[in-house]
């Protein structure tokens, strides 16, 4: 017996009500996109090895696929170079390109190599897969959809308060009422280390606060000793973890603890002017929260930094997330310019609407009306009614065998087809259709107009 097909771990096949589900949400997301003007552009699968790797860490860089190079890709590998195995001089010489590890990379060489033919600032919208050599577990996959909006060449802070606002509009549409952007800056983040004089150890200390919520104060402070953090160091940290009350009322906070560091200060500014212009124009159902613990991609984002929770009672990680970054395109030799930009997290928002029951049942709807087959003859006259009902919009198919009555009902159930249509004999004589709706069983006879009409 023929082994039974699979797929790769971490890939999945989707059925159609998933698809359909998951182009509902893309949909969504691009019509919101194109709302607020950003325009779409597409990157090949796969780029350059040398375009790929260094840009992701030592970590990020094992995680890249590498694709074998054609033909005979061994035969620029010295006998030494197998017989030591190592795998860095050998790699680049078995492996010209890389799969992508994410869309910004791409985006960046992209912007560097079209910056002549670009406006700035340029507004893009970009909804491809990517792939990740990660160990495959629940939530976590080898192949996945990114869906990224971003802006390059203007320093702008009205930019994150669009951005704030493409969030809301997008959840909003879905239906996915109460989420929470949360809002900090990296430049607050560097204040607080160098007040507490630990500015060699950043990333220490923003690990460790990133915990408050999991572990608590006392096991947070344990860290911070942990990583050479000073005792007075870590005294002077007290007000940040009794921060409380509404946005002003923290940032006010904030102050008090940052008022002799300048970066720290102008972080400070730039939240305030962000949640003022928020403040000012509204949002639909989304809430702005300040969270001074966030520090998403620290090395990478230089001043907002972003990331959306799910509504209270659902059991998610981020469903979004950002920020600002001053020198993307740097990593290609085109230096200073600007960006800021925001994903969605597409298998963990699907996840969600799932849970709260918030797809619309009408997305999954396909054919409206199936014909039934009683043979050629009556197939004929079905598909010229179908032509007529595909021209005013409405699905429709002749099921494509003359196979016995009850399969084909039973095929209209499976299917979740709402109407069948009968053309016998009689019908063909009176130029007529019994359509019966499936939901109650009943029966009506029509002519074309009317069932135009009918099934519309």
């Amino acid at each position: 017996m023929a082994k039974k097909p699979g797929i790769p771990k971490g890939t999945r096949d989707f059925n159609p009500t998933q698809v359909t589900r998951r182009n509902y949400i893309f949909d969504t997301i691009k019509k919101q996109f194109s709302a607020f003007g950003f325009q779409p552009i597409e990157t090949p699968s796969f780029e350059n090895y040398d375009t790929l790797m260094g840009k992701y860490g030592e970590e990020g860089d094992r995680l890249i696929f590498k694709i074998l190079n054609s033909g005979d890709y061994l035969k620029k590998v010295s006998d030494e170079e197998m017989e030591n195995r190592s795998l860095p001089a050998i790699t680049p010489k078995l492996s010209e390109k890389a799969l992508r590890y994410d869309l910004t990379v791409p985006f960046a060489r992209y912007v560097v190599q079209h910056q002549s033919e670009i406006s700035f600032p340029f507004k893009r919208y970009q909804i491809q897969p990517v792939w990740r050599a990660d160990r495959p577990q629940k939530g976590r996959f080898r192949e996945f959809y990114q869906c990224d909006a971003d802006v390059v060449g203007s320093k702008s802070l009205w930019q994150e308060v669009e951005f704030v606002q493409l969030y809301d509009a997008v959840f909003s549409e879905l239906g996915l009422n109460g989420v929470t952007i949360k809002i900090n800056n990296r430049k607050i983040l560097s204040g607080i280390a160098e007040v507490i004089g630990a500015q060699d150890k950043l990333i220490d200390f923003t690990v460790a606060l990133d915990k408050l919520d999991k572990i608590g104060e006392e096991k947070v402070k344990e860290e911070m000793r942990s990583k050479g953090i000073a005792e007075d160091g870590i005294s002077k940290l007290q007000p940040l973890f009794q921060l409380e009350g509404d946005f002003a009322s923290q940032v006010d906070a904030l102050k008090s603890i940052l008022n002799t560091s300048e970066i720290g200060l102008k972080g400070i500014a730039e939240l305030e002017f962000i949640n003022s212009g928020i403040s000012t124009l509204g949002l639909n159902t989304a809430k702005l929260q300040l969270d001074v613990t966030l520090a998403r991609g620290l090395n990478y984002y230089t001043g907002a930094i972003f990331e959306v929770s799910a509504p209270k009672g659902v059991a998610m990680g981020s469903i979004g997330g950002g920020g600002r970054y001053d020198d993307l395109t740097g990593i290609f030799g085109l230096k200073d310019v600007s960006g800021v930009g925001i994903s969605f997290g597409l298998d963990r928002i699907y996840l969600v609407l799932e849970e709260l029951n918030l797809f619309p049942k009408t997305i999954t709807e396909t054919t409206k009306v199936l014909f039934i087959n009683f043979g050629d003859k009556e197939a004929l006259s079905c598909l010229t009614m179908i032509k007529q009902l595909r021209k005013h919009n409405i699905s429709a198919e002749l099921f494509p065998d003359s196979a016995k009555m009850k399969k084909q009902m039973n095929y209209a159930n499976k299917r979740e087809i709402p109407f069948v249509v009968l053309v016998g004999e009689e019908e063909l004589n009176s130029n007529t259709f019994t359509v019966k709706d499936m939901a109650n069983g009943s029966q009506t006879n029509l002519t074309a107009d009317e069932l135009i009409a009918f099934v519309k």
